[in-house]
């Protein structure tokens, strides 16, 4: 089978590199808020472009922090995509403020800034951009709507690591960006892992007491927050894995390019590719099928591995049931959930198994 990912083929170097963290961070004897994470958060920000980044406990904790770090919460509104993983969502609800979800673009599966405009009001503070599937797309738009409306410009790039628009990485374009390093992530951790990245020094502060309940020094907390810490061995190992980031993305690309210049079939539509090859780190390889269930059970026969990202979009799922949504409606988000698929497409893929997944979708009928 050819899977979604397959860590047990990363190289032996990797491994033998992250044995040597684990055994620096276990030698060391201290395990939260030490030397590794300063390491890390110093690396990842300088690689992002950004002043700051504060390691926490996972993506969604670092939209929920970014969020009540700039005091956005109760009787906000913060527009954002009804494609995406509910973690977005849930982040913006547990800040205390009010999702509104926008339509997409059928050609990319991105927020769609019309559909954004028809969602703002009085009580829109931000719009939570995510970068889904690893693109990004209209960065200098995005900049000038919320500029013009004077409204927070907010970045989800749990699926971007490394995506760039003129040189500049995801999370450095709006106020914030928020990062997820769960294992299957194009930067994973071995466990749960987020930050916030900013470049802001007053935005990074402020996060940096949340993420630990709230304190401002040990035994004094103002105010109420988070447990919500990226730990000394998780931080360690995204130092390593870090170092063999472009490698792998650059790995992605090259799958990438392969699929779109070698998939022809009219059964199966190819969203549309990004203007230039950063702008694209393919965290996820989507197509679109009518008849997604067929395709699916042929690929899965075919020993190819696939799922779907996201079957049930947010205003689906039923505690966002009455989540206010475009008055147009959420057309494309519909279609796009009812035919999207994910097929393999990660750096231990060999060219023979890129050339497979290639000759099997060509045969489906």
């Amino acid at each position: 089978m050819i899977g979604m990912n397959d860590f047990r083929a990363e190289p032996e170097a990797l491994r033998q590199q992250e044995f040597a963290a684990l055994e620096r961070v276990l030698r060391s004897g201290w395990y939260v808020l030490g030397q590794e994470l300063k390491t890390f958060e110093t690396s990842w920000a300088q690689r992002c472009g950004v002043g700051f980044t504060v390691g926490v406990g996972n993506g969604m904790d670092a939209i929920e922090i970014g969020l009540r770090a700039i005091g956005i919460g109760s009787g906000d509104e913060v527009i954002t995509t009804p494609m995406t993983a509910f973690a977005t969502v849930l982040a913006v609800i547990r800040a205390g403020a009010t999702p509104v979800l926008a339509d997409i673009d059928p050609e990319t599966a991105l927020l769609d800034p019309l559909s954004v405009e028809r969602c703002l009001s009085s009580r829109t503070k931000a719009v939570l951009l995510v970068h889904l599937y690893g693109q990004m797309r209209e960065m200098t738009g995005w900049m000038a709507l919320c500029a013009g409306r004077g409204i927070h410009l907010l970045e989800d790039c749990a699926q971007a690591h490394l995506a760039s628009v003129s040189g500049k990485v995801a999370g450095s374009f709006g106020t914030w960006g928020a990062y997820s390093f769960y294992p299957t992530k194009n930067l994973g951790a071995i466990g749960d892992g987020g930050a916030l990245v900013t470049h802001v020094a007053a935005i990074a502060q402020q996060a940096q007491i949340l993420r630990n309940y709230g304190q401002t020094e040990r035994y004094h907390h103002p105010e109420l927050g988070l447990n919500s810490r990226l730990d000394e061995l998780q931080a360690a190992l995204l130092s390593v894995r870090l170092t063999w980031l472009e490698e792998f993305t650059a790995r992605r690309q090259q799958i990438a390019q392969a699929y779109y210049a070698g998939i022809k079939n009219p059964h199966i539509l190819l969203l549309a590719q990004p203007a230039a090859a950063e702008n694209h780190v393919y965290h996820l390889f989507v197509i679109r099928c009518q008849q997604r269930q067929r395709l699916s059970a042929y690929l899965t026969e075919k020993g190819i591995a696939n799922l779907s990202h996201y079957p049930i979009p947010i205003h689906r799922q039923p505690p966002c049931q009455n989540v206010r949504c475009d008055p147009n409606g959420l057309v494309q988000a519909e279609v796009h959930a009812a035919q999207c698929l994910s097929i393999p497409c990660h750096p231990q893929m060999s060219d023979r198994d890129v050339a497979y997944v290639i000759e099997v979708m060509n045969e489906y009928k």
